[in-house]
């Protein structure tokens, strides 16, 4: 029944407002209201009365204990009845929404009830946006509940406590995003649920990722429709989100769009910036994980340069970083388990506490930066960011993850030294002039990813020049 004060537009229950610059969020309310006498004679009847000057008030107060954030504030109300207000509130939650109604010759029995809506919050929102590893695809069981006050967009339009699967698309409205196959774990609930703990203030999700979707479909400048879909997702709530969490790339091999996946994504990115306004909109992606189905060297070769193109835009493009999943394990043969989820969670949570939010954490994952040669059979592969000593784990030196490639073709080393942030490799035969070193390039690369000991795996590479002396 909606007799007394309705709210029809402004807030529905589980949404997160995003903050602005100075930590609050603007909230418009409105909606109707009308005047209802109720009789409790048996049977029970509804009647509109013309009662004279109407006035409409509304609260925002804390869940926890009902005080008051924003007090009760007088709405403007037209002669027809519709009312409409705005609250400035600040970053925190959760909160709820309260209305009433007075009227002038109130007779006791006539309504002055409102409208309530629960479980709202002021924080920072981000969206979940590529293919099925940032949709979730895991089905293995991990510990990994909802919490109050991280929040879920889901594809229906619908805000909801965030659960898994996070991706489900029950009830789509936005039929970009309505997926073919039933989503699982992903890695989102437990990085809103650190940012939360972090930061004291609600986080909310949008999931806009789609299983299977090559980078065309997200950047305009090809097909693009899912950027749109997500654009569209995002307006239904006026919603200028703080970042894009990316997880993308394993269908460019299959399409052999490596070759062009810096500059597409370069174009992804700079249009979605344009399209919501926000042109240092931070973007977080994750470096491909492994893939275990056979592979041809064709195919290596297009995993290898995506990775690498994941790495170089990171370094092109300002606010743009990246995370490595690549020593994760799977739950099937191509998507990460429940438990690599919480991994990759934690590791993008990190870099945003520290790149967005100013946090003092070392979150970047050791990096090849040059390969010099020592002699004819003998590189030295020098990396940046080791901030413990590298760890390459005493593996037989075939079992490592790196190939140089010369006019002769593709070579594994054959014994290697360590040092703490070098790596000495010696090849079976004499190096050409102008080798390349691949590292952690193939769909799959092994079992062995060099890491920073105590720390985080190296980022793979594709085509690093060995330097002459």
């Amino acid at each position: 029944m909606d007799f007394g004060v309705t709210i029809e537009r402004g807030a529905v229950p589980w949404q997160i407002f995003q903050q602005d610059r100075n930590g609050r969020a603007a909230i418009a309310l409105s909606g109707s209201c009308r005047r209802i006498r109720q009789s409790f004679e048996p049977p029970l009847t509804f009647e509109e009365v013309d009662a004279g000057a109407v006035t409409v008030k509304a609260r925002i107060a804390l869940e926890s204990s009902g005080e008051s954030v924003c007090p009760w504030t007088e709405c403007r109300v037209e002669p027809d009845l519709r009312w409409s207000v705005e609250f400035s509130v600040p970053a925190g939650g959760l909160y709820r929404v309260e209305t009433y109604m007075e009227y002038a010759g109130w007779d006791g029995l006539s309504s002055t009830r409102g409208d309530m809506v629960h479980h709202i919050g002021v924080g920072d929102v981000f969206v979940a946006a590529g293919q099925s590893n940032a949709a979730g695809r895991a089905k293995n069981p991990v510990e990994d509940p909802p919490e109050l006050g991280v929040h879920l967009l889901r594809p229906s339009g619908r805000w909801d406590l965030a659960v898994h699967p996070m991706g489900e698309t029950t009830g789509a409205v936005h039929l970009g995003h309505f997926e073919n196959h039933n989503p699982g774990h992903c890695p989102w609930l437990h990085f809103a649920r650190l940012l939360k703990r972090e930061l004291g203030y609600p986080i909310g999700i949008v999931m806009s990722a789609y299983g299977g979707a090559p980078l065309r479909w997200w950047n305009p400048e090809e097909n693009g429709a899912l950027c749109g879909n997500m654009l569209r997702q995002l307006a239904d709530y006026d919603l200028h989100p703080k970042g894009i969490l990316w997880y993308q790339g394993e269908a460019e091999g299959y399409e052999n769009g490596a070759e062009t996946y810096l500059d597409r994504f370069s174009a992804f990115v700079q249009a979605l910036r344009g399209s919501l306004g926000q042109p240092d909109l931070p973007v977080v992606t994750v470096q491909l994980n492994r893939c275990m189905t056979p592979c041809g060297l064709e195919l290596d070769r297009q995993w290898g340069m995506v990775r690498q193109a994941q790495r170089d835009a990171a370094r092109r493009l300002d606010r743009v970083w990246v995370v490595p999943a690549i020593d994760l394990s799977l739950y099937d043969f191509i998507h990460n388990s429940a438990q690599s989820n919480l991994v990759v969670g934690e590791r993008t949570a990190r870099c945003l506490l520290a790149e967005v939010y100013g946090r003092e954490l070392e979150w970047r994952a050791p990096e090849a930066e040059k390969a010099v040669r020592l002699g004819p059979d003998r590189v030295a592969l020098r990396f940046k960011r080791v901030y413990n000593w590298l760890n390459p784990f005493e593996v037989a030196p075939e079992a490592l993850p790196f190939e140089a490639e010369d006019g002769q073709g593709l070579v594994r080393p054959s014994a290697y030294t360590t040092g703490r942030d070098v790596l000495e490799l010696t090849f079976p035969r004499p190096l050409e002039e102008g080798a390349v070193l691949h590292g952690a390039w193939r769909c799959d690369p092994g079992p062995c990813i060099p890491c920073d000991c105590m720390r985080m795996p190296m980022l793979a590479f594709y085509g690093l020049a060995v330097q002459e002396p």
